[in-house]
């Protein structure tokens, strides 16, 4: 018997299973305490945050700013999401995402479709500066270029995943599958029969099914979190090599790795390269499953293998 609990935080469907049902009330409390403190730290949408706070305060890049563990640990994080993709997960484009007008919850964006978005709150430097330009200092003091705006999203909601389902098991007893829009990570115990994730395509139907045990999975996708801007439609995943919304011929990617970061760093990447990104998964032995926007589904070694059969019901984000 398990039990299952929902919340919206961090912009997300935020979805917790729990192999003891006695458990799941104490942790959804704690998932919300811990997502509340990470939308404090990383949150782009947050003029409070430590993220939009950096961009305001830092003029140079030698000069060093204050921030808590909980970012400095994000970053590290960041840091290796983009050496694992070979740069495609590149933190600095939060000011391209502005620019594109993804500057706010989406919910607003789509209430001024067709009008401009407004004037950024800080100085945008003209292209994406490079996650080589960001500096952790051993002091725990960051300096990055005037004005850049991270964007941690990406890496920070999947390592979130990863962080509160080690949490779950170590505060409370049994099994515990997390779920951050399509970051899934598990700790503890599982159940009987592992736990069984329906992988949902892009238009919402759980395609396959498939039996999560040791592995992590993480969905990204180009028809989630769109909107309508200068005429045509965008979406949030950014190319940094040209500072622009990814022409992806993928509507969907689904990665499983041993972890949910390592998993959204390759399904993020996937989209990013387009054609060539079956031949990168395989060359770094991802298991994924890809989704073409007319529907066609391209899948990797491993991804139906054995008993790690990936039918992903994971959501996508």
């Amino acid at each position: 018997m398990r039990a299952t609990g929902e919340l919206s935080a961090i912009g997300t469907t935020v979805r917790v299973a729990a192999t003891d049902p006695a458990q799941i009330d104490a942790a959804m409390r704690l998932v919300a305490t811990q997502l509340e403190r990470l939308d404090a730290a990383i949150s782009r949408f947050r003029a409070d945050s430590e993220v939009n706070l950096l961009a305001h305060v830092l003029t140079t890049a030698e000069r060093g700013w204050p921030v808590s563990a909980l970012v400095r640990e994000h970053l590290r994080a960041a840091d290796r999401a983009h050496r694992l993709s070979e740069g495609i997960v590149d933190p600095t484009i939060g000011g391209a995402l502005v620019r594109a007008g993804y500057d706010t919850d989406l919910d607003r964006v789509h209430e001024r479709e067709g009008s401009a978005p407004p004037a950024p709150r800080a100085p945008l430097p003209p292209d994406v500066p490079g996650w080589g330009s960001v500096r952790l200092h051993p002091d725990g003091t960051v300096s990055l270029p005037r004005g850049t705006l991270l964007d941690l999203g990406a890496s920070g909601k999947a390592h979130a995943a990863d962080t509160i389902a080690a949490e779950l098991v170590r505060f409370l007893p049994g099994g515990f599958l997390v779920d951050l829009g399509g970051d899934v990570a598990s700790s503890g115990p599982r159940p009987l029969h592992g736990w069984q994730l329906g992988v949902e395509d892009p238009d919402g139907h759980v395609a396959e099914v498939v039996r999560m045990e040791s592995q992590a999975f993480a969905t990204s996708s180009t028809r989630a979190r769109t909107w309508r801007a200068e005429g045509e439609e965008r979406h949030h995943i950014i190319d940094p090599r040209t500072g622009r919304v990814a022409a992806s011929p993928w509507a969907q990617v689904t990665c499983a790795a041993r972890s949910a970061l390592d998993a959204n760093a390759a399904s993020t990447t996937a989209v990013v390269l387009g054609e060539a990104a079956p031949t990168w998964l395989a060359r770094h032995g991802v298991p994924a499953r890809l989704v073409r926007h007319d529907g066609t589904v391209v899948t990797t070694r491993g991804w139906s293998a054995g008993g790690r059969r990936q039918r992903a019901g994971v959501r996508s984000a």
